[in-house]
């Protein structure tokens, strides 16, 4: 995250709020405050739980402490002076980071609470700009489930109140659109108890729906020559450990141990799985590139706090692809995967999106497997491909995946939020640790390359999104349900049955509504539903006359006959039309 000036505010932001709750509840005990994105959090240790209302209380002392204009002071100290200071205070969690630091510690003092941190920072408090609590949740120290659960205050910060009042007033056009509020209403998906947390289990409407798109993703891959493969859930550890996930990952593993003592894991990603489908046989350049596609379930014993709906699951599936092509192939195949996202996007209502491009942290080498040779190699093909489509908007140093750089693609939605959505990584390294290779012109062995490709990436992450962005009004060709036929009567039934069949004949996805409810509440239960289209069936419709059919969100029902509207509706699916 650039830390500029706004970085600097919120992040004093943090100390101020940090600082209000020391002296409303003196004996709390202070885990770490970020800065993310639009604010702030702080993790706190509180002697008994506060409830939301409590925020306010907080927020109304920070804001006393920002009028006082109390400067940030800096002071650095020995290990040995920090953790005496800060276990003379009682700040345990304080003393546990100290201990850990590389460097010498330094504290920051905003008049007299005062807190480790390295900064940057407001010059006094008097700076900070406009801000606001918004919520509270649970959060472990560290992440770690094993370590006590804290309080996390979340809050946001921008330098003007015009700003924060527009933000304030995008949070809540987001409620409105909340996809946990939406997925339910819309019949999609479901959660239960006895299943488990972070575990949705999705109903007919959301697996018409997953199908629709998954359906889409595929239609566009096997143009450009894919080949569908399909793998196991579960791994012996061996191939993770090859691939390297097993040190990365293993505590998000979920792991199985046999009768026989063999130790296996479910599958938290494709890619090692893949390595081994193409390392069944030795390849001919000739046969270059092979392309593979699988849509599959993945797992990640993500800890319970962090799960949010759909968007943060520990069962989800992705729309996975891998290529293992030669080092000279890579920038076409990657071509290709970009025209794949652009069609998919444009069609699931999303406008220009930004591209950016993830790279390697040089400071922090051990979080990447390779050295610096083969990443800087790797990324600067990708800077040709975003050179020759003319999007890469930023490059963000220390974003790349642990194996290789990446392409990523950012969609903005209705309320204006960024969605970090498809992408597409260079992996040199994943091919080393697996010996692939090709056999070249000379016949000898060639060291291949291997290309990622998420367009959805987790399906139910991006449809998550989706929902949030278009309020669960989706275009006809996604639509769970396309079509709804109403019977006025108990005569007219079974024509309306008649009509479900000969539709659902045509590739239609339709249903009747059968039910001795009025025509008015029919028609209700179909607008809240979001149904593209209703057609109310009576005696004029039997008869063979004209349809009215009412369109959702429009108050005047558009007249035509049933063949031309059939001709409508296939073509909107045909050419997907949003």
């Amino acid at each position: 995250m650039k830390k500029d000036k706004l970085f600097a505010m919120r992040h004093s932001c943090a100390h101020v709020v940090a600082a209000a709750v020391t002296e409303l509840y003196p004996d709390v005990k202070l885990g770490t405050g970020p800065v993310v994105e639009n604010g702030f959090y702080y993790d706190i240790d509180f002697p008994k739980p506060i409830g939301e209302d409590d925020l306010k209380k907080i927020e109304k002392r920070a804001l006393e402490i920002v009028k006082r204009g109390e400067d940030f002071r800096e002071e650095k100290m020995s290990v040995k002076d920090a953790v005496g200071f800060f276990e003379e205070r009682g700040q345990d969690y304080k003393v546990e980071l100290i201990k850990d630091l590389e460097e010498k510690p330094v504290v920051y003092w905003t008049g007299d609470f005062v807190d480790l941190c390295c900064g940057p920072h407001v010059k006094n408090s008097g700076e900070i700009g406009a801000f606001k609590l918004i919520k509270l949740a649970g959060a472990y120290w560290r992440n770690d489930s094993k370590n006590p659960q804290l309080q996390r205050v979340y809050g946001v910060c921008f330098e003007t109140k015009k700003e924060l009042d527009e933000h304030l007033k995008m949070l809540e056009e987001a409620k409105k659109r909340d996809h946990r509020k939406l997925g339910l209403e819309l019949d999609l998906y479901c959660f239960s108890d006895k299943v488990g947390s972070g575990l949705p289990l999705w109903t007919p409407r959301g697996v018409m729906l997953r199908n629709a798109l998954d359906d889409f993703v595929w239609e566009l891959r096997r143009e450009y020559g894919y080949e569908k493969v399909e793998i196991p859930h579960i791994t012996k550890k061996d191939l993770y450990v090859t691939s390297g996930h097993w040190d990365k990952f293993e505590d998000e593993l979920f792991k199985i141990k046999t009768r026989e003592g063999h130790e296996f894991a479910m599958k938290p990603m494709n890619c090692p799985h893949h390595t081994q489908i193409f390392d069944r046989k030795q390849f001919s350049y000739k046969e270059m590139p092979q392309r593979y596609a699988n849509t599959t379930m993945c797992y990640r014993d993500e800890q319970t706090g962090e799960l949010h709906g759909i968007s943060r699951t520990r069962a989800f599936v992705q729309d996975d692809a891998h290529v293992f092509c030669r080092f000279d192939q890579a920038k076409e195949e990657m071509l290709k995967i970009w025209d794949i996202v652009e069609r998919f996007y444009k069609a699931t209502g999303f406008g220009e999106m930004e591209v950016r491009l993830s790279l390697y942290d040089p400071k922090q080498p051990k979080k990447y497997l390779g050295d610096k040779k083969v990443w800087t190699k790797a990324e600067n093909i990708l800077r040709e491909v975003g050179k020759e489509r003319g999007g890469i908007t930023r490059e963000d140093v220390g974003e790349a995946a642990f194996y290789g750089p990446k392409i990523d693609f950012v969609a903005k939605d209705s309320i204006g939020r960024e969605w970090q959505v498809a992408t597409i990584q260079l992996d040199m390294n994943m091919p080393e640790s697996f010996d692939l290779t090709c056999v070249d012109e000379k016949g000898g062995k060639e060291r291949i390359v291997m290309i990622h490709a998420a367009i959805m990436g987790s399906i139910e992450r991006f449809l998550s999104i989706l929902l949030e962005h278009n309020g669960g009004v989706f275009p006809v060709w996604m639509a769970p349900v396309q079509v709804l036929f109403a019977s006025v009567s108990d005569t007219h039934k079974e024509f309306v049955s008649e009509l479900v069949g000969e539709f659902n004949k045509l590739g239609l996805r339709v249903e009747a509504d059968l039910s001795d409810e009025t025509i008015g509440k029919k028609i209700r239960n179909a607008e809240s539903q979001k149904i593209p289209y209703m057609i109310v069936v009576g005696d004029k419709e039997v008869g063979g006359e004209d349809w009215k059919v009412r369109v959702h969100g429009e108050k005047e029902q558009a007249e035509m006959s049933k063949d031309d509207f059939v001709k409508m509706i296939l073509k909107k699916v045909e050419t997907r039309e949003v």
